[in-house]
């Protein structure tokens, strides 16, 4: 009996840790996480619809459905489309229904689904548009009479009838041939084709769609996601947009905010004198103001993103963040706050600002932490949960992690209000101390679809170190060690680097260049957040401009030596660098100016500034970089250009690029890797057809990680 007893309580302990045992993350694991889009509340506070992307591995596919979430409930989501794809839910004012898109019978379409708001659920659907040149970005009017939506017609088509017939012309058409007369003729992996996206207008209850924003320019201008370019007025009768209607497209970014009624007719720009880039409106509740983004530097992509502050009544506008070194990401308006995002330091906070308390030289508060995104205000009501009374969170977000993908948040309110002394001292910049932790909102998740998978595979946090790079300023890096990490072991480094160049590493996750794949088969990962990172103030953004291959290279070789000397179970004998589009020019420069690693893999990289040059779509990009053109400025393209250091090349190299890559085009890859085989360099190339800047379908991703993967393994070795 006793041995029954230790055999019986030796079971019990061996079998839930057994059940416990994580394995490392894998690309399948990846795969299979659902893809959280934002959070949208409805009228009454009382349900969040979202989106939820499901990737089918096997079928190739990406198909997104409708969910829905009790804020006072977290963890109680539940999937209320799953018939059809379904994307972009927004409410009906009256919250008894809601809009969404839909490819169910072929392009994208707008329909129109009744929620019952007592069980939370969706009684039918049907389709409300069925427009030859599809529909988008659907948007409800605050009055319930009207939707707003955005479609790519031919300017010169004054009706639906027109454009369709155009697209069945060009369908049946033997000749595929395109004629140009203007410069941004295709733009990061499409042909304009004599298109341009345009705002539409439908009643809520159908019929014909107007075109709001009539004319030979984008309205909205493309966008790679992020908060919409489009508002309405809080009565419903006006849409505040985002257009340039600069000449040539291809060398401005001087997008303005355009004022039309939503009956139609001329268009008023309300930002006529700022040369630079103007987005992003957002009416105020009580409709005084429009709050928007805006740069100063003409031709400057990457100029710091202003919150501005449009009084509709004078029409002055208003600095809000002249004291804040930060670019302003996501915003919403609560009352008569404006809360936003803003990278700092590999994070996301939320910070809020209170302009009817300091409409000149405010301090935004830092409000929230982590890496936040897509945040929105819900109704503030309290309501009953289980027969408790709970307030209405006010705050919702989306939140990532290095070690998970996107999820929504609540934040509770806290307790600082508007009226607060200390809250006004801390904006105003005349209180040496913050407001207590104890007043700030405190966040909770609320979705948890991930978590079965999660909770089965090992990761390892983001770990930040600090060290002197180029000009000594103090430049941030960031290492991951493998699943299973044994201090005493040494292990082999794959090098990152990021894009943008103004981008950054940081605790967020990504689905394409994502650390934790790249830790899980015994490698410790590497990342510099370089000269022209963003997230630590403007002037280190601007530090690289003119200098790709100085002070950037600088702290990326110092970066790795302080990762070497720091950390002892580095193996500096094998280490492999790897990155895309600034990554891949940093990785060609690499190629010319160091030895140090066993190999490298160069995606999407410029090889040839000149060619670049001559190639790409969005030429305020290299003008600005390069400070004019090849023919103005010959000597700064040829200074930084990595093809003139082909002579000393000998690093094994594996090369990625898209067919469909307009931002950098593939004969850029293509240079590179004849270069390589002529200098007699071990080297590979990874060719997609269907693939543009970025490889987005979930074979073609597998097949990159696979690759990308085994060539590190080849010269590196586990």
């Amino acid at each position: 009996m006793r041995r029954f007893f230790i055999a019986l309580f030796t079971i019990l302990c061996i079998f839930p840790a057994l059940a416990q045992t994580k394995h490392p993350f894998t690309f399948e694991d990846m795969m299979a996480l659902k893809r959280v889009g934002e959070p949208v509340p409805s009228p009454d506070g009382k349900w969040v619809l979202f989106s939820a992307v499901d990737v089918n591995l096997a079928a190739n596919t990406k198909t997104p459905h409708v969910w829905v979430v009790v804020p006072i409930a977290s963890g109680q989501e539940r999937e209320i489309i799953s018939d059809q794809d379904a994307d972009r839910p927004r409410w009906a004012p009256d919250g008894k229904r809601f809009a969404f898109l839909s490819t169910k019978d072929g392009g994208s379409q707008i329909w129109i689904a009744d929620f019952d708001g007592a069980a939370g659920t969706v009684t039918g659907v049907h389709k409300l548009t069925s427009i030859a040149t599809e529909a988008g970005g659907e948007l409800w009017s605050p009055d319930g009479e009207n939707i707003l939506f955005t479609s790519d017609v031919y300017p010169e088509c004054p009706e639906e009838a027109c454009n369709a017939k155009k697209l069945d012309e060009a369908a049946k058409s033997k000749v595929k041939a395109l004629i140009f007369d203007h410069l941004l003729y295709r733009h990061w992996n499409a042909y304009k084709k004599g298109m341009r996206a345009h705002l539409l207008i439908v009643a809520a209850e159908g019929g014909p769609a107007r075109d709001l924003t009539p004319g030979d320019y984008d309205a909205p201008p493309f966008s790679l996601g992020g908060q919409d370019d489009y508002a309405f007025s809080p009565d419903g009768q006006e849409v505040c947009y985002t257009s340039n209607h600069d000449e040539v497209g291809a060398t401005s970014t001087n997008n303005d905010l355009w004022i039309v009624p939503v009956t139609g007719g001329p268009a008023k720009n309300i930002t006529a004198d700022n040369r630079a880039s103007d987005s992003s409106p957002l009416y105020s509740p009580d409709g005084k103001y429009i709050a928007y983004r805006a740069q100063q530097r003409a031709g400057y992509e990457s100029d710091r993103f202003r919150l501005m502050l449009y009084d509709r009544k004078t029409g002055k506008t208003t600095n809000l963040t002249e004291n804040f070194d930060g670019w302003v990401g996501s915003f919403t308006w609560e009352r008569h706050d404006v809360l936003f995002t803003a990278e700092n330091q590999g994070e996301s906070p939320i910070y809020t600002i209170t302009p009817e308390i300091c409409l000149e030289h405010c301090h935004p508060i830092r409000l929230v932490d982590g890496y936040n995104d897509d945040i929105v205000t819900s109704a503030t009501q309290p309501e009953t949960h289980k027969g408790v009374s709970i307030w209405e969170p006010i705050l919702l977000f989306t939140r990532m992690s290095l070690q998970a993908p996107t999820q929504l948040f609540a934040a509770t309110p806290g307790s600082w209000s508007i009226g607060s002394e200390k809250l006004k001292a801390e904006l105003l910049g005349e209180s040496k101390e913050p407001v207590p932790q104890r007043a700030m909102p405190q966040s909770r998740q609320l979705t948890h679809l991930n978590d079965p998978i999660l909770s089965q595979v090992a990761m390892s946090p983001l770990e930040s170190f600090w060290f002197p790079g180029a000009n000594n300023d103090k430049v941030q890096g960031f290492l991951v060690k493998p699943p299973n990490f044994d201090p005493n072991k040494k292990y082999p480094v794959k090098f990152l680097i990021h894009g943008g160049p103004q981008g950054a590493w940081g605790d967020d996750w990504s689905y394409r260049w994502n650390p934790e794949i790249f830790a899980a088969n015994g490698y410790v990962v590497v990342m510099i957040n370089f000269h022209g990172s963003t997230g630590y103030g403007q002037k280190f953004i601007d530090a690289i401009n003119g200098d790709w291959g100085g002070a950037p290279f600088e702290d990326l070789m110092k970066g790795l030596d302080y990762a070497e000397q720091h950390y002892p179970f580095i193996d500096k004998g094998r280490e492999c660098a790897l990155g895309a589009s600034y990554g891949g020019y940093a990785i060609n420069w690499i190629l010319g100016h160091t030895n140090r690693f066993k190999c490298l893999v160069s995606h999407d990289g410029t090889f040839n500034t000149t060619s670049a040059w001559g190639t790409t779509e969005e030429l305020w990009f290299p003008d600005w970089e390069f400070k004019g053109t090849p023919y103005t400025n010959r000597a700064m393209y040829d200074k930084w250009s990595p093809h003139l250091s082909a002579m000393n090349f000998k690093t094994p190299t594996l090369v990625v690029h898209g067919q469909l890559d307009y931002r950098l085009d593939v004969s850029e890859g293509f240079q590179l890797f004849t270069t390589l085989q002529r200098m007699k360099v071990p080297s590979k190339m990874l060719y997609f057809p269907d693939e543009g800047h970025w490889v987005l379908k979930p074979q073609n991703s597998q097949l990159w990680y696979k690759t990308v993967n085994d060539w590190v393994d080849q010269w590196v070795g586990k």
